[in-house]
């Protein structure tokens, strides 16, 4: 088993503990519930069936309980229950009041302000009898129902489970997200490292070019061959210089974005197909920008190339250039396959490829290029399906320029 595998079943292991635990969590909360809303009939039943002993003992003569003693008393039994709101009505469903004029106990549990009407108090009603089942109380012949409700701490529990629910999805929701980055982050470190590795293997033969090509100058070769020997060992630093720069912070450089531009078209144009109908709108004067011109010059063949293969070597190819007071906008457009809509961020994405031998890694280079190095932004402008596609690269101009 691999460390990749480990980890896997690592992350794997976490997020099912976490799920159990959260079951376990919410089992238990729900047995809390369940016996604290017990506890709470319990109560109610007692608080009840004190009542009912009260009101059966009477103040008519009968009763060792004078007047004082039984609203003392009924006082006294009212305040065992401060929690539970509670509505007294006869079998006519009328409020029953208490000797002092109150409708029950209603002022004092169910939490509703002074002003509140036999009216609200109906409202209030209807919605403890779908909470709980009424006692019945038989009173020397005359019937009385007692409805409660649940508790405001009851009421505030049931949310309990769903705010721990809440809780364990958002932790399981960032244990996936470290595992990605984590993945993610091993994954950039390793095309960074490949990256670096191909710049050291190349720069070893290219030294041995370079000194052939010395010798080459010396045994009188054609100068044609010559020059384009050094264009080719000239490309190949160029390609080694972007390869090193992977996975480090390039440096920028006050340049001109028109020139730049111009040099990769050039040198693209004159390495494409004679199929491709290459065309450049350029402006006259420079215009500045921090860039590293290596890095530039890449995500232009990236997008370059990517046209080219979506015209399947055959069209048009146009490559535009415009400015407004802070930005420059470089619009390179095809007449290819177009790409969907769906799929304008999606082609940005590592690994994501159209192409059968393709690494889907071009455009992902670009983005980070352009967006991560220059800050800048590159997009799909526009594209149609069967007639082409527009990218879209903005970079900041500088504030100032050197050059002349």
């Amino acid at each position: 088993m691999n460390f990749s595998d480990e980890r896997n079943l690592a992350s794997y292991f976490i997020i099912f503990a976490v799920l159990v635990i959260t079951g376990l969590v919410l089992w238990n909360t729900s047995l809390f519930l369940q016996r604290l809303k017990k506890d709470e009939n319990i109560k109610m039943q007692v608080w009840a069936q004190s009542f009912k002993a009260l009101s059966s003992s009477g103040i008519d003569g009968t009763s060792d309980l004078s007047l004082d003693e039984y609203l003392e008393l009924s006082n006294l039994i009212n305040r065992t229950n401060t929690t539970i709101p509670t509505i007294i009505t006869n079998s006519e469903g009328d409020f029953i009041k208490s000797p002092s004029g109150e409708i029950n106990i209603a002022s004092t549990t169910l939490n509703l302000p002074d002003n509140t009407t036999e009216e609200d108090l109906v409202d209030y009603l209807e919605r403890m009898k779908s909470e709980n089942e009424p006692i019945v109380l038989d009173l020397k012949g005359t019937v009385q129902y007692v409805y409660y409700g649940n508790s405001s701490i009851l009421n505030k529990l049931k949310y309990y489970p769903i705010a721990i629910a809440l809780i364990i999805f958002l932790l399981i929701g960032v244990i996936y997200f470290f595992f990605t980055t984590s993945k993610a982050s091993e994954q950039n470190k390793l095309w960074a490292g490949m990256a670096k590795e191909t710049a050291h293997q190349i720069g070893t033969p290219l030294s041995s070019l370079v000194g052939w090509n010395e010798i080459l100058k010396v045994e009188n070769v054609n100068p044609e061959y010559i020059v384009e020997i050094e264009k080719d060992i000239s490309r190949l630093k160029v390609i080694t210089e972007r390869f090193s720069k992977i996975g480090s912070i390039p440096k920028l450089e006050e340049v001109d974005i028109v020139q730049e531009t111009s040099e990769a078209y050039t040198y693209l144009q004159s390495r494409s197909s004679k199929l491709i109908n290459f065309s450049i709108n350029l402006l006259e004067e420079p215009i500045p920008v921090h860039l590293n011109s290596q890095l530039y010059s890449w995500t232009i063949e990236n997008l370059v190339k990517n046209a080219i293969d979506a015209m399947r070597g055959k069209g048009d190819l146009n490559v535009d250039l415009s400015q407004d007071t802070k930005r420059v906008f470089i619009r390179i457009t095809d007449t290819g396959k177009g790409i969907p809509k769906s799929k304008f961020t999606k082609i940005f994405e590592p690994g994501y490829t159209s192409k059968t031998r393709g690494w889907g890694l071009g455009l992902s280079l670009a983005k980070r290029i352009i967006e991560d190095y220059h800050s800048g932004k590159i997009r799909v402008l526009r594209s149609e399906i069967g007639k082409g596609t527009t990218f879209q690269i903005t970079l900041i101009k500088s504030d100032t320029s050197s050059i002349t």
